[in-house]
């Protein structure tokens, strides 16, 4: 995959939408909605919960992720497949954690891959879990949003720990129908950040900034130059 055709990447881990070219809102403006409801359940779903597994793990390095805890998706929400030793979390999200305006939200195609470092597997994790749950009990997008951020306020959901970061490193991901489909990064979450302080979004600049308006928790992503394999992979390009 060349480098210059990664544009826009749908990142999971509480719907994150990154521009990597040109604005997102001009581009929604100017997409057809694809995904205009949610598909069927099973075009979500893996038909054998164990491959899963593999593609989970693949989200980091296995010297991370072959002790990490493994959950996998079923009918009624994420369930554990493999019980962990290191604290990390390995999961497969899916579309709905896009942003809320993305059009691929409702993608059936999309698999994110990532693992979760324990900081993070704490809170951030129960956010997916959450949005998870509303969406499979057929809750709409505007009541998923208006859930997450009324159970932040009511701190029903936990308070973003210092150190918070993923492993987004699969190969085998898929995360949106645009270019490539991929990127190997990592996602550093924070709670407030001034984004010229990282020098994020700067031309040349490695890193990016992702915001949810649900959600009081900011992130910086960065690319890895390879894949989980230890493989090279596409940089980010602007």
């Amino acid at each position: 995959m060349n480098r210059k055709i990664v544009k826009t990447v749908a990142l999971g881990a509480f719907a994150l939408g990154v521009v990597l070219g040109a604005p997102w809102q001009a581009q929604t403006q100017e997409a057809k909605d694809p995904y205009p409801k949610m598909a069927p359940l099973d075009q979500y779903l893996m038909a054998d919960r164990n491959a899963e597994i593999a593609p989970a793990r693949s989200a980091a390095p296995e010297a991370l992720s072959r002790d990490a805890k493994v959950v996998v998706l079923g009918p009624h929400g994420y369930e554990t497949a493999v019980e962990g030793k290191n604290g990390f979390v390995c999961i497969v999200e899916r579309g709905w954690m896009n942003t809320f305006d993305n059009p691929e939200y409702w993608n059936p195609k999309n698999r994110s891959p990532i693992c979760f470092n324990p900081p993070a597997a704490r809170t951030i994790l129960p956010i997916t879990y959450m949005r998870t749950d509303l969406v499979l009990a057929g809750k709409s997008i505007a009541e998923v949003r208006d859930s997450v951020k009324a159970a932040f306020a009511n701190k029903q959901l936990p308070a973003l720990e210092p150190g918070a970061m993923c492993y987004m490193m699969s190969k085998n991901a898929y995360l949106t129908d645009r270019d490539g489909h991929n990127l190997a990064h990592l996602m550093f979450y924070v709670t407030t950040v001034d984004d010229a302080a990282l020098g994020a979004g700067l031309p040349g600049s490695p890193v990016l900034t992702f915001k949810e308006d649900a959600v009081p928790i900011s992130g910086f992503m960065v690319g890895t130059g390879m894949w989980s394999d230890g493989t090279p992979a596409p940089l980010i390009s602007q």
